[in-house]
């Protein structure tokens, strides 16, 4: 009987057979999982109780963790691949001990080793991969949030917030929009023929880009297929940033326990703020699945979310990686369809998910909402992916090469929308973004105050995201090319004058009216052409979502969207808002409240893996007489 067959008897408990064993650990290996993670999913046991036994059978110390007083310094190669260090050297008292947490060919390496060298056995001792992190993130947590400040400015250092957002740079550019917006408000009662070209250029041209977006057909869609042999599928990385969400963690975990992906081939990091103690103990509570780890941020400034994903992403081991948010609710195959695109599309670094709002009947302002999110997700962004297009991503579900978001230098850490703003670095890499028709559900804010305050975060973080891309405007030009750049500016200036013009030429028009200078035919060219433009571009703006909500199947809401003045009329106020915010507060994250949506179905038990993958064999020796006797001993 081979070593890697006694060790297999060992991890699966006392009563095993060889033949069970034998079998096991084929399983295991036809699927490419590590075969102690395989028995702790197959087992339902921790990664602690797999390490232990597996220090049973070594003879070897075990510990349940690291202890803190050691004194160690991580080197800055270990810091960028933290996720992928398995053993410590460490000083206690006179003497040196290593604390590995070794996988499965690992622990039959080190038994080889342990018989050449017996004393090893005093200077080495096993602890759970989740204790070394801990152990490691406790040590390397100021290095961590130094690097998840930091390493945007090494790897940008012309597009960085933290360097380019300055006190003079941020009112300049308040004046600038303000001046700007004023210009084309007031074309109508200037009346000056140079304003023309502006005006026009400023008004139309968003409009043109969604009636482009709307000339194009829906996304095919691409199932995944579940007959797919799970050994090909990656380690996959979720990370799930959380601040005062204790109330959402239950959700989350149900939500998260039905994606239809191999257990064993998940790395979900639920990656808290140190400053939310109530989420860290509601996330304790379900660390007994080893799918899942807590990953606790420092509290240090600034408090964001993308500085909470730098410091999690050196610790990160799968190929892919995604971010959901508290209130995420992915579709159970989206991970495998996601997988599927990336191989087909290997230019590809970047793949959105459509987000979708599903509490678009609790009143108009969701309803609206679920209009917007449409007619951006399911008309807008895919129409730039194919085109080749900046596009600027949303908030969550983005999944990425891990590999090239760590090239890329992360998120930028002082961002408030850094999606917007790692869309833009994307295409200024030469990278493309793609969508996917696969849908993450959420829930929007019911109430105004909620919904103002996250518009305007996102409206302040766009405004970062202009200032920053067009600091420098001739590498801008050089990343992007002409047709680049000039998308650019129709998308992030359009986002941020269309509301502002909105407002102002409402407010032109009833003093016009006031004044009795609309009447039909005294009226001048301007104001009726004022008319104009706020017909066509509601008419564009409600037809847009009226798709976007046809493609998503909602057409129960396309009713409301004739409401989209009043709500243009809010946006507007939240961009004036934000223009006080980017003066004064430019870092400051709202923490927009959630709340849990429908509870989804309980998390299943970790699927088995298939039978047919090891043929009759596996079925003959049948995997119940090892789980009957798992927990033995």
């Amino acid at each position: 009987m081979s070593e890697a067959t006694r060790l297999m008897q060992a991890l699966l408990g006392p009563g095993t057979s060889v033949p069970e064993a034998q079998a096991a650990l084929e399983e295991a290996l036809l699927s490419e999982a590590d075969p102690m993670l395989w028995c702790a999913i197959q087992l339902g046991l921790s990664d602690a109780e797999i390490m232990r036994r597996a220090a049973t059978w070594m003879d070897l110390a075990y510990f349940d963790g690291v202890p803190r007083g050691a004194q160690v310094k991580i080197k800055p190669r270990q810091l960028e691949m933290l996720g992928e260090v398995r053993l410590f050297r460490l000083r206690i008292l006179d003497r040196e001990v290593a604390f590995a947490a070794p996988d499965f060919f690992g622990v039959l390496r080190l038994a080889q080793t342990r018989q050449n060298r017996p004393e090893l056995r005093r200077l080495l001792c096993l602890v759970p991969p989740s204790a070394l992190r801990d152990f490691m993130v406790h040590h390397a947590g100021d290095a961590l949030i130094d690097g998840a400040r930091q390493t945007m400015t090494r790897y940008w250092p012309h597009a960085a917030a933290q360097l380019d957002l300055t006190s003079p740079v941020r009112k300049g550019f308040v004046i600038f929009l303000l001046v700007l917006a004023a210009l084309v408000i007031l074309a109508p009662l200037l009346g000056q023929g140079w304003l023309a070209p502006l005006w026009i250029a400023l008004v139309l041209l968003p409009a043109t880009l969604r009636l482009l977006a709307l000339a194009m057909p829906p996304e095919p869609v691409h199932r995944a297929d579940s007959r797919e042999d799970r050994s090909s599928l990656p380690v996959y990385t979720v990370l799930v940033p959380l601040r005062d969400e204790a109330n959402m963690v239950a959700q989350l975990v149900a939500t998260l326990g039905r994606l239809d992906y191999p257990p064993e081939k998940l790395d979900i990091i639920f990656v808290v703020e140190g400053r939310s103690p109530a989420t860290v103990r509601a996330v304790r509570q379900h660390l007994g699945d080893v799918r899942f780890s807590l990953l606790v941020v420092p509290d240090a400034m600034p408090r964001t979310k993308p500085k909470a994903l730098d410091f999690a992403l050196p610790l990160c081991r799968g190929e892919f990686l995604v971010v959901f948010d508290a209130e995420d609710r992915p579709e159970p195959d989206q991970l495998r369809r996601v997988v599927a695109q990336f191989r087909r599309q290997i230019d590809v670094a970047c793949i959105q998910a459509r987000l979708v709002i599903d509490n678009g009947g609790e009143g108009a302002l969701p309803a609206i909402f679920a209009g917007e999110y449409a007619g951006l997700f399911a008309v807008l962004l895919p129409a730039l992916a194919r085109w080749g297009q900046v596009m600027p991503l949303g908030g969550t579900s983005n999944h990425f090469r891990t590999e090239t978001l760590r090239r890329l230098g992360g998120w930028d850490a002082f961002n408030v929308t850094e999606d917007a703003d790692l869309g833009v670095r994307l295409a200024r890499r030469q990278l493309r973004c793609a969508t996917t028709t696969s849908r993450t559900y959420e829930s929007a804010p019911v109430g105004v105050a909620p919904w103002m305050g996250q518009r305007t975060r996102w409206m302040k973080g766009w405004m970062q995201t202009y200032v920053v891309h067009n600091r420098r405007p001739d590498k801008l030009l050089a990343d992007l090319g002409w047709q680049g750049t000039l998308m650019l500016q129709i998308i992030l200036l359009g986002m941020l004058l269309s509301p502002l013009l909105y407002v102002g030429y409402a407010v032109v028009l009833l003093v016009l009216a006031f004044k009795g200078q609309l009447a039909w035919p005294e009226a001048s060219i301007w104001p009726i052409a004022c008319t104009a433009v706020l017909v066509i571009g509601h008419a564009v703006a409600i037809t847009t979502n009226v798709v976007g909500l046809r493609r998503t199947g909602q057409s129960h809401l396309m009713g409301w969207q004739a409401l989209l003045p009043g709500y243009w009329l809010l946006i507007g106020l939240a961009t004036l808002l934000a223009l006080r915010e980017f003066t004064l507060r430019p870092f400051h994250w709202f923490k927009s409240p959630h709340v849990a949506s429908a509870m989804p179905a309980p998390m299943p038990a970790a699927e088995p893996l298939p039978a047919q993958a090891v043929g009759k064999r596996a079925q003959r020796l049948g995997r119940k007489a090892i789980l009957d006797r798992s927990t033995a001993g």
